[in-house]
């Protein structure tokens, strides 16, 4: 039995966030599988997705203004009913591939992470993609609960606190399977006025950190801060007095739709 995890909390992404989740998972991986949402309230979710409360931790979660601590609540012993190796999965990125291989890879005792490429220099994980066997990371939990906000703050973001303390360190994910959309996919100044951000052959997932969103990429404009324009009249607002950054970077983050996130984010 393959099983894929998430969690929701608050209001941010919700019921639709996880129930294309689902969709994406199910079209893209051989059964049986199970899908297993960790959330604050199950409603509006599909009747294919088991739901679980948010596991309880016994230390006040840290609020950092980089990592997503929340996550920490699934390093305890138990998660729901589940056993064994659980590929957790964030509710903002898009299946575009085959998810079988990443059930396949290494022991099932290995922890393992998305290569996290914006530290070339650093081996660090990415847990947007993550997997863990049910229990195995108690005692980084632990560690946490320590002393959370200080060593949240120490490490800044919680995928290098999973890379640096895992117990019996990770092993990564072949880099070609899991894509960062903003730079692996986008054209880089001046294409990125002509040709639309492309899917790398070999991809399976790809993720949007950074402010970047499948919504975003499906419109064509970089993030809240822009509308989707055409490449003459964004060229035209550089400038523009109320342009929203600096000249360089206003000109990088012109982006022309993607087609294809369309077809993938989809239930």
């Amino acid at each position: 039995m393959k099983q894929v995890i998430c969690i929701n909390w608050g209001t941010k992404y919700g019921p639709p966030f996880v129930n294309r989740l689902y969709a994406m998972v199910a079209r893209n991986i051989t059964p049986p599988f199970s899908f297993t949402c960790f959330c604050d309230d199950p409603a509006g979710m599909r009747e294919e997705i088991r739901t679980f409360p948010l596991p309880e931790v016994d230390f006040e979660i840290p609020k950092t203004r980089y990592g997503i601590w929340p996550k920490s609540r699934l390093w305890g012993e138990r998660l729901g009913d589940l056993e064994g190796p659980v590929l957790f999965l964030d509710l903002d990125l898009v299946v575009v591939g085959n998810l079988d291989p990443f059930f396949e890879e290494g022991e099932p005792e290995d922890v393992i992470l998305a290569r996290n490429q914006s530290t070339p220099f650093e081996r660090l994980g990415q847990t947007s993609v993550f997997r863990f066997p049910v229990g195995a990371l108690k005692p980084m939990q632990d560690h946490l609960a320590s002393d959370p906000q200080r060593l949240a703050e120490e490490h800044r973001f919680e995928q290098r606190f999973v890379t640096r303390n895992a117990p019996g360190g990770i092993k990564l994910f072949p880099r070609s399977w899991v894509l960062h959309y903003r730079q692996d996919c986008t054209r880089t100044f001046p294409l990125n006025y002509m040709l639309a951000p492309k899917l790398p052959d070999g991809a399976k997932i790809v993720i949007f950190p950074g402010g970047v969103h499948p919504p975003h990429a499906i419109a064509g404009h970089y993030g809240e801060r822009y509308e989707p324009k055409g490449p003459v009249e964004h060229l035209r607002g550089a400038f523009s007095a109320d342009r929203p950054e600096r000249i360089d970077k206003y000109l990088r983050h012109y982006l022309l739709p993607a087609p294809w996130v369309a077809d993938h984010w989809r239930e």
